[in-house]
C-alpha cells in the first residue's frame, strides 16, 4: 500500500517470512502517525524501532492501546509481547548501560513470534558473571552478544560456545570508543571463528539475523 509519502512492503512477509518493521528515529511525527494508522485501519500489527520519546507520546494518545520501550524507542501496535516458555534465543549483554539495544532485539524477536531470554551485565570485566551464566548460556540455539567500549565479551562467547553467535557493537564507551568504533572494529578483528556482526547499535538488524537461522531452521 502506497501514498505520497510511504510505501509499505505488505508482501516482505510472503517473500521473506518476517513483516516490515518501521525505521521511526528519520520519520516525522505526522509520517509515523500516517504509517500507523494504516496498519490500525487494517487490524495489522506493526512495530516501529528508534521513536524518540517526544514522538511517542503524542502517538501513545492516538494510539492508547500501543506499546512503548522508552529505552530502547520500540513502538508496537496490535501485538502483544512474546512471553513463551522455552525461547531458543539468548541476548546476553555486557553492560546495563546496553540495555537499550538489548531490548530492541528483545521486542523485534517478539513482534515476529520468537521468545527470547535477556542476561544482561555480564561484561568480562568481571569474567566470574559470565562464568557463573555459562551452563545457562548453552542450552540456547542462537546467542545474540552485545557490548560496548571494545567489545570483548563476543569474542570470549565465541571461544567458548559452539552455538552461532551474532554481535552487537554498541555507542557505549567514551574517549577513544569513538561512539562504538572501536566496539566495531574489534569485532570485524575478533579472533574468534565464524562471529557474525552487525552495526553500530543495530538491534533490530541482530534480532532479522536470528529469526533467519531459526526460520531456515525450523522449516526442515
Amino acid at each position: 500500500m502506497s501514498n505520497e509519502n510511504f510505501n509499505i512492503d505488505l508482501d516482505r512477509k510472503d517473500r521473506l517470512g518476517f513483516p516490515e518493521v518501521i525505521f521511526g528515529q528519520a520519520k516525522t511525527f505526522e509520517q509515523l502517525n500516517n504509517i500507523l494508522t494504516y496498519y490500525q485501519q487494517q487490524k495489522l500489527p506493526a512495530l516501529a524501532t528508534k521513536v524518540q520519546a517526544e514522538k511517542a507520546q503524542p502517538l501513545l494518545e492516538v494510539f492508547p492501546e500501543a506499546f512503548y520501550d522508552k529505552e530502547s524507542g520500540v513502538f508496537g501496535l496490535n501485538y502483544k509481547v512474546n512471553k513463551k516458555s522455552n525461547p531458543e534465543v539468548v541476548i546476553v549483554s555486557g553492560g546495563t548501560s546496553d540495555a537499550y539495544v538489548v531490548n530492541e532485539i528483545y521486542y523485534t524477536l517478539s513482534y515476529l513470534g520468537t521468545a527470547a531470554h535477556r542476561i544482561q551485565d555480564v561484561g568480562v570485566s568481571g569474567l566470574h558473571r559470565l562464568l557463573n551464566r555459562l551452563g545457562e548460556i548453552k542450552t540456547y540455539k542462537i546467542i545474540i552478544a552485545v557490548a560496548g567500549f571494545e567489545a570483548a565479551l563476543p569474542t570470549v562467547l565465541g571461544g567458548m560456545v559452539s552455538q552461532p553467535i551474532i554481535a552487537v557493537p554498541t555507542s557505549v564507551g567514551y574517549g577513544v570508543a569513538a561512539h562504538g568504533q572501536v566496539a566495531l572494529h574489534s569485532l570485524l578483528a575478533s579472533c574468534a571463528n565464524g562471529i557474525t556482526v552487525v552495526n553500530i547499535d543495530n538491534g533490530y538488524g541482530a534480532a532479522i539475523a536470528a529469526f533467519r537461522v531459526l526460520h531456515t531452521f525450523n522449516q526442515k
